[in-house]
């Protein structure tokens, strides 16, 4: 029987790429693994951040809309992203560099059982720090020796994603009758599901929520991908998906992973991605990020998709 091992990415909209950069890679300390472009439209940036390979599991992902608006909050989306750093201390230190740094943040709290921390990006994006506690990570996770934040405090990892919804009961069928996720707690207006057994790093909390549908805009999410070994199991998400009476993209090949996409019944955009080859693909380890890399079918396109980007880097 395949199954999820946890998240692989999730993809938003920036508004300001120069500005994204600055947050995610200097002030939160992720490596930028990947500077390449929407493959959909190579007029717009598509930047990967993450730890030193961009594993799968560490990936936060924007693409650059520069004429997007403001995001109108509503149900029908996925409204919070958990990143899991080693400790409560970490949370501690977390707060105060927040404070240096003027990035909006809350106070300590609880979320999904665990010790947090819930701060805004400078688009108003919604993020929450995770006390993963000391848990074990996945084996692949490697961590970039130059982050500018200390060693025993950096981010590990995406930890929950949380989706606000009209219809709880439609996520939770496909949550759990499709995709083979665990329900671990529920309550009338929230459920909490699992990829993996007891780890954060495939949990989704799911909240029920009536009213008008959000409209996205600069600081929302676009989708959430999960995680499949290879393209063999690809091929069998493929077939339940389609099978349960979703419309599937069929498999598209990514170049750094092959991946598909499908709407559940609220809305929700999920990709299913496979985790290689990867973002070394096309560039050593040390050079991840520098250049703008483009999949083959781009290549000879360069110099016109270069002169329409805004450099990142001065």
């Amino acid at each position: 029987m395949h199954h999820i091992p946890g998240h692989h990415h999730i993809s938003m909209l920036t508004k300001n790429a120069p500005l994204n950069h600055e947050f995610y890679h200097k002030k939160l300390g992720l490596r930028r693994v990947k500077k390449t472009v929407n493959q959909d439209n190579p007029s717009m940036y598509h930047l990967f951040y993450g730890d030193l390979t961009g594993s799968a599991g560490t990936e936060l992902s924007f693409f650059e809309m520069p004429a997007a608006g403001r995001t109108v909050r509503g149900t029908n989306a996925i409204t919070q992203i958990g990143l899991l750093v080693p400790s409560s201390d970490s949370l501690k230190y977390w707060k105060q560099r927040f404070e240096q740094y003027e990035v909006t943040h809350g106070d300590m709290t609880e979320y999904a059982g665990r010790e947090a921390l819930p701060f805004d990006d400078p688009e108003g994006l919604r993020l929450i720090l995770i006390n993963h506690d000391g848990a074990e990570v996945p084996a692949g996770w490697a961590a970039w020796e130059d982050s500018t934040v200390e060693q025993e405090h950096r981010i590990l990892g995406m930890g929950p994603v949380e989706m606000t919804v009209r219809n709880l009961g439609k996520m939770a069928a496909t949550l759990t009758e499709v995709l083979g996720y665990t329900e671990v707690s529920r309550s009338e207006h929230e459920a909490i599901y699992q990829s993996v057994e007891g780890q954060a790093l495939g949990e989704i909390v799911v909240k029920q929520q009536d009213g008008p549908s959000e409209r996205p805009g600069r600081g929302s999410v676009h989708h959430l991908a999960i995680r499949v070994n290879n393209e063999e199991e690809l091929a069998y998400w493929n077939e339940a998906v389609i099978e349960r009476g979703f419309q599937s993209t069929g498999i598209i090949d990514r170049f750094y992973f092959k991946s598909l996409y499908f709407r559940e019944a609220n809305g929700i955009l999920f990709e299913i991605a496979t985790d290689g080859p990867g973002f070394t693909a096309d560039s050593s380890v040390e050079e991840l990020g520098k250049r703008l890399d483009l999949p083959p079918f781009l290549e000879g396109k360069r110099a016109e998709i270069e002169a329409k980007l805004t450099p990142l880097d001065s």
